[in-house]
């Protein structure tokens, strides 16, 4: 990798400076403002330090760019040996150097163009966590760069903005419950809306997919959890066990043996507690007829999801649902616990009505409200 360093007084004429010298290709690994010139440290002038990057060896999926990359260089053949190790070194040291002062130093984002920075903006509003955001914006840097003129580019700007999301997002694991298991568990911590989930979606599989449901609860600690349930069931008119153990869980397992699908609230108790989470493993002893989706609330703190996913661990988690939608206007923690988790989201609801509050997820609809309405110029 050939690794330089730029200065220059604004960034335009630094980026011409690295176009002209590494070409469209580079990277900007870096960039800060620094003092240049004057007397006695008396009349500086600001300009801009740029750590810029180019792979010698790229990676083209063009057969017709594929060819280019074996072509030998014309080199001089006046160097010497020695002369060549020693250059080598020292633009290895450079390099060294340069690595790892970008792993100490912040980076700026007043160097980007206004119109990333318009989007960066609106990313960490969205509780977009710093380090996809960094991620984006030096992918849109590269991007933007690569263009013929700053219009080009900012009329790109939106499409690549989603397009480098919908990377971040797992590939795989969205939509709602698919049927092709019999068991489907909500797991989740207290007051994330567990119980209402279960209801939208058993009100789903009863009115729309036509399937006989049943439902298990083994929340017994919450008494108004149980009368909340059993009211859904008397209205979707499908049956309702209360299981207080292991034993209890059996028998109802096998009282709804000839449903199609059996839906399961799970007690909702402290997620700090780690006894709750081998309650759970006792009860249900997960295995292939279940499928497990962590319930989290967009209302909690995103170091709160973090430990919550941490305290589940143990369980094997399909999907993800993220709940009360319609309480915050933030949602960058459905990206930043996607991609840090690796799964996929089933549902997103968005109030407190049944069936009607709920929406099966999709990159589309994550995408949306992530960048939402954001404007740029």
């Amino acid at each position: 990798m050939k690794v330089k360093k730029y200065i220059a007084p604004t960034m335009p004429e630094v980026m011409k400076k690295i176009r002209n010298d590494l070409g469209k290709d580079a990277v900007i690994l870096n960039s800060k403002e620094i003092r240049t010139g004057g007397f006695l440290g008396f009349f500086t002038k600001p300009s801009l330090e740029v750590v810029a990057a180019l792979d010698p060896e790229p990676i083209y999926t063009d057969k017709s760019k594929e060819t280019e990359q074996f072509k030998m260089p014309n080199r001089p053949t006046s160097i010497k040996k020695t002369e060549t190790k020693e250059f080598n070194r020292s633009d290895y040291d450079e390099m060294q150097k340069l690595l790892r002062s970008l792993a100490t130093e912040k980076s700026h984002s007043s160097h980007l163009p206004p119109e990333i920075v318009t989007i960066m903006n609106h990313l960490e509003e969205q509780g977009v966590h710093h380090e996809l955001r960094d991620l984006i914006s030096k992918q849109l840097l590269k991007k933007w760069y690569q263009e013929d003129s700053e219009q080009e580019a900012n009329d790109k700007l939106l499409d690549w903005v989603r397009e480098i999301v919908l990377s971040i997002l797992p590939e795989e694991g969205f939509g709602g419950f698919q049927y092709d298991k019999k068991f489907l568990n909500l797991i989740g911590p207290t007051g994330v809306g567990k119980t209402t989930t279960i209801a939208k979606i058993a009100a789903d599989a009863v009115l729309n997919k036509k399937k006989r449901a049943a439902l298990i609860t083994t929340d017994t600690y919450r008494i108004a959890a149980i009368e909340q349930l059993k009211t859904y069931a008397e209205i979707l008119n499908i049956p309702l066990e209360v299981a207080y153990n292991h034993e209890d869980f059996i028998q109802a397992k096998e009282k709804f043996r000839d449903y199609d699908v059996i839906l399961v609230d799970s007690a909702g108790r402290n997620f700090k507690n780690a006894k709750y989470v081998t309650d759970l493993e006792h009860i249900y002893q997960f295995n292939e007829e279940m499928e497990n989706f962590l319930v989290l609330s967009l209302t909690s703190k995103h170091a709160d999801m973090v430990k919550i996913v941490s305290q589940f661990e143990k369980v094997p988690i399909d999907k993800l649902v993220f709940t009360k939608q319609d309480e915050t206007e933030t949602y960058g923690d459905i990206l930043n616990i996607s991609h840090q988790t690796g799964i996929g989201v089933a549902y997103i609801t968005i109030g407190q009505n049944v069936p009607d509050d709920i929406k099966e997820a999709s990159h589309q609809q994550i995408i949306d409200l992530v960048i939402g309405d954001v404007q740029h110029a």
